[in-house]
């Protein structure tokens, strides 16, 4: 047999080295197109190796082309398939650096494309210093940038969520001036709740980020090709590198080209196993894919790197014979800016409302350790439990020195929907220089146990 993997980082290398545990090169050969440079990096590590928390770029690969080939994994950098025969049952490739058509036929197909940056017409210019962070070439591309000469002074980020957060970051840690733009009223606005975004927001304007909310791009200004500034409707901002952090999509043209199934929310339909439906032995993981929330069964895109290699994970056990399934996410992120902490799991109050439910919410302020320990720092934990049950459905968590990190507890007891009255009894650890003899996370449930016993 032979498997044909489109797309050589998180998902499809995961699904390629697991099937390849299970069935070796008599059995099934592999073949994966990559059209870029790399295989399987940590595209998460990229803001911290731009900064230079991470010192070599090297530190962020996984796993090399010539790992994956001694592992029986035939892998073709450069490569771009712009074609599915499923009649025929092979890909089309262009070989982006020798020129000339491929053509492969498969037995097996893992789809896994990843997401592509949202860019509006306004962001798709010709001229340099305006830079996507979604892969590691792009990375690359930014680091060559920030190290030439003359060295930029001003940098603008166009997007609050995680990629602008983490790359505004990067940019004062390289010595510029930054000034955020985000849209909404205050920067993570998808990922918390607005007064915990309003800590963010207060926590970036701390560090010398300029943060700019309710803000409009209307365009770049650009001269002797490069970027020379942002345009707003109150003024240009002057810019010698831009960075764009506006989201992304699932990147499923290909997929709808080649008549298999997408979603709504753009993602390819797989199910359990990752098969894309109705479709035999072609299957799909990672960022391109819609994956289901477990607390409001509704499909929804989650680009994540733990999600991405999960699935391919579990198409590689099931290509290889085994069984394994994905049954669903919970949304549990966590980042940083500068020493601020943030992090989220389940629902936002915004989205346990638009799915219908009735919740009471509850705040609390605490420290990360013993108050009389040395290195004790203020959090705010807030948790959303659904109203008569107290089944939590959602946290969030904004702070310093190791607050973020609860979330896993949190995010524990949302996925085994526990209410927030059995969470009050949780034999949590406790020693002084971890946290106070009441947790963050107990006091939280039990303040939110009493909203919904008052809401009874």
């Amino acid at each position: 047999m032979k498997l044909v993997v489109i797309g050589g980082d998180a998902a499809g290398m995961s699904a390629a080295s697991q099937a390849r545990k299970r069935l070796g090169p008599d059995d099934l050969s592999i073949v994966v197109f990559e059209r870029g440079h790399y295989t399987s990096y940590s595209a998460c590590g990229i803001p911290y190796w731009i900064g230079g928390a991470v010192e070599e770029k090297q530190k962020l690969i996984a796993r090399t082309p010539e790992e994956h080939r001694k592992n029986a994994i035939e892998v073709r950098l450069r490569h771009e398939v712009v074609g599915i025969d499923l009649d025929r049952r092979e890909v089309v490739a262009h070989d982006l650096a020798g020129g000339g058509e491929v053509r492969e036929p498969f037995d097996h197909l893992v789809y896994a494309t990843g997401a592509s940056p949202f860019a509006p017409e306004w962001a798709r210019v010709r001229d340099a210093g305006v830079f996507g962070v979604q892969t590691l070439d792009d990375g690359e591309a930014i680091h060559s940038w920030l190290d030439r000469s003359p060295t930029p002074r001003r940098a603008v980020v166009i997007g609050g969520g995680y990629i602008g957060v983490e790359m505004a970051e990067a940019m004062v840690l390289r010595g510029l001036e930054v000034t955020l733009l985000e849209k909404s009223p205050q920067p993570m606005g998808k990922t918390v709740d607005p007064e915990m975004g309003a800590l963010v927001q207060k926590a970036m304007r701390s560090l010398g980020i300029e943060v700019r909310t309710d803000a409009h791009v209307e365009g770049l200004e650009t001269a002797d090709g490069r970027v020379r500034g942002v345009v707003t409707p109150d003024g240009t901002l002057p810019a010698d590198i831009v960075v764009l952090g506006l989201g992304v999509r699932p990147n499923s043209a290909l997929a709808l080209e080649s008549s298999l199934p997408v979603g709504p929310t753009g993602g390819v339909i797989t199910d359990l196993r990752m098969r894309v439906e109705g479709v035999e032995g072609v299957w799909a993981a990672g960022d391109c894919v819609e994956s289901r929330h477990l607390l409001t069964g509704r499909p929804v895109h989650v680009p994540l790197g733990t999600h991405a290699n999960k699935q391919g994970r579990v198409a590689g056990i099931n290509i290889g014979g085994g069984y394994a399934t994905f049954p669903g996410l919970i949304g549990t992120a966590v980042t940083k800016v500068c020493d601020l902490e943030v992090a989220r799991t389940g629902l936002t109050s915004k989205e346990a409302r638009a799915a219908g439910f009735a919740f009471v919410t509850a705040s609390v302020d605490s420290t990360s350790r013993a108050g009389y320990y040395p290195g004790a720092e203020m959090m705010t934990i807030k948790l959303i439990a659904e109203k008569r049950t107290g089944v939590l459905l959602g946290a969030q968590i904004v702070g310093r020195a190791e607050a973020a990190k609860r979330i896993d507890a949190l995010a524990v007891a949302t996925w085994n929907r526990m209410t927030v009255e059995e969470m009050t009894s949780l034999d949590l650890s406790y020693a002084p220089p971890f946290a106070p003899v009441w947790d963050p996370v107990l006091i939280a449930a039990r303040k939110a146990t009493e909203a919904v016993h008052a809401s009874l």
